[in-house]
């Protein structure tokens, strides 16, 4: 892959981590969060292609074949043959961070990147995208162990907490932000010739 694609890739990779532990370090240690990561590997190798439909057939290590449609701007396609490995990682994280109020508007905001190899490359790929939210606490109810969020359109949605002693950590006016992120990788190789 070309080493400026990667480069970037890494940057933009750093600048999310750099963003989310800013986030992390004006924290109140008083206010509840939560972090969740997801992270699945898959494998498979290619049985067949048909270049006119962009049909890719995948064998993978569960023994079960699966056909894939290749995006039309996949530029190239035709290098990978039958026996070729592909490798696919996709991540995702959803972090959730509660503030003081510090009298913001609440408000919504996304990056995606992507990049693929240069012509006559190994057709590897990546994307990432990030979600970024904030929403005021409009609602607290102890009893039923609940909260209100109100989001950057002004609609309200209530959520059953998972852990209710988290909500007495909270204050009605407090911000949630909420920031989602997620990222695939597919690599592509030529099997191992002996």
């Amino acid at each position: 892959m070309n080493p400026k694609f990667i480069q970037l890739t890494f940057s933009l990779a750093l600048a999310a981590v750099l963003f989310s532990s800013s986030l992390t370090a004006q924290q109140d240690a008083e206010k509840p969060s939560f972090s969740a990561t997801q992270s699945v590997q898959l494998s498979a190798t290619v049985v067949a292609i048909k270049m006119q439909t962009r049909e890719v057939s995948l064998l993978g290590d569960n023994g079960e074949t699966q056909t894939i449609t290749v995006a039309e701007d996949s530029r190239n396609l035709g290098q990978i043959e039958p026996g070729d490995q592909v490798t696919a990682e996709f991540v995702r994280e959803l972090d959730i961070q509660v503030f003081a109020d510090d009298g913001g508007e609440s408000e919504a905001g996304a990056l995606t990147a992507a990049g693929r190899g240069e012509a006559g490359d190994n057709p590897d790929a990546l994307a990432i995208g990030s979600e970024l939210i904030t929403a005021r606490v409009a609602d607290i109810d102890l009893e039923a162990s609940t909260i209100k969020l109100q989001w950057p359109d002004n609609s309200v949605e209530e959520f059953v907490a998972k852990n209710p002693d988290k909500l007495r950590q909270a204050d009605v006016g407090d911000i949630a932000v909420i920031s989602f992120n997620k990222a695939v990788g597919i690599i592509s190789e030529k099997p191992d010739s002996e």
